[in-house]
C-alpha cells in the first residue's frame, strides 16, 4: 500500500490539501489600502437577467484587480487541469471524456490559478464549501485547454501546500467513504 501512494504522490507531483484551500488566508500584491472584498459567486451577473442574456455585474466589475475572498464549490473533473481549479456556486462532477465542451459548468465558474512555482501541482477535489482569497481578474481568455474563461482567481504560493504521506492516505479513504 506504500509503494502505491508513493506513486500516486509521485504522479501528482503534488497535491492540494483540500483543508488548505478553506483555511487559508492569503496575502497578495494588490494595494495594501484596499481590504479584501468578499463577494459570492452568485453575484456575477445583473439579476434578472435581461433581454441581452447574462450581463457581468457592476460589483463583479469593480472587483476587477482587487484581493476577494470567494467561497464555492471545487469541480470535481476526471483528469485535473494542472496549476488551476475550477470553483463553481454549486457541486459539479465534470465527465471530459463523456461530455467533451458540452459540460455542466454554470457560468459562474472560476478558474482558480496557483502561483507559478505551483504550476505542475494537481487539486485534490475536496467536497463541500471551500473558501479562497486572491486577485480576481474579469474578462474574456483562451485557458492552456482552449476553454475560455470569463473569471480567474490567482492564489499566491502561501495559499496552498502539498499533501504529505498522512494527507494523501486520509484523502484516498474519504474518496472510499461517502457517508
Amino acid at each position: 500500500m506504500v509503494c502505491a501512494l508513493r506513486a500516486i504522490a509521485l504522479t501528482l507531483s503534488a497535491t492540494l490539501a483540500w483543508s488548505a484551500l478553506a483555511q487559508t488566508d492569503t496575502t497578495t500584491s494588490a494595494p495594501p489600502s484596499l481590504p479584501t472584498l468578499a463577494l459570492r459567486l452568485q453575484d456575477f451577473f445583473q439579476m434578472p437577467f435581461g433581454p441581452k442574456g447574462l450581463m457581468i455585474s457592476d460589483r463583479l466589475h469593480q472587483a476587477h484587480g482587487r484581493r476577494v475572498r470567494i467561497t464555492g464549490y471545487v469541480v470535481e473533473q476526471e483528469v485535473a487541469t494542472l496549476g488551476q481549479f475550477l470553483l463553481s456556486p454549486r457541486p459539479v462532477l465534470m465527465s471530459q471524456h463523456a461530455d467533451g465542451e458540452a459540460d455542466d459548468l454554470p457560468a459562474a465558474t472560476l478558474f482558480v490559478r496557483l502561483d507559478a512555482q505551483q504550476q505542475d501541482w494537481a487539486v485534490a477535489h475536496a467536497r463541500g464549501l471551500v473558501e479562497v482569497t486572491g486577485i480576481l481578474d474579469v474578462g474574456r481568455q483562451e485557458e492552456r485547454d482552449g476553454r475560455i474563461s470569463w473569471f480567474r482567481l490567482q492564489l499566491t504560493p502561501e495559499a496552498i501546500h502539498s499533501m504529505n504521506q498522512v494527507e494523501i492516505t486520509q484523502y484516498l479513504h474519504s474518496l472510499r467513504h461517502t457517508h
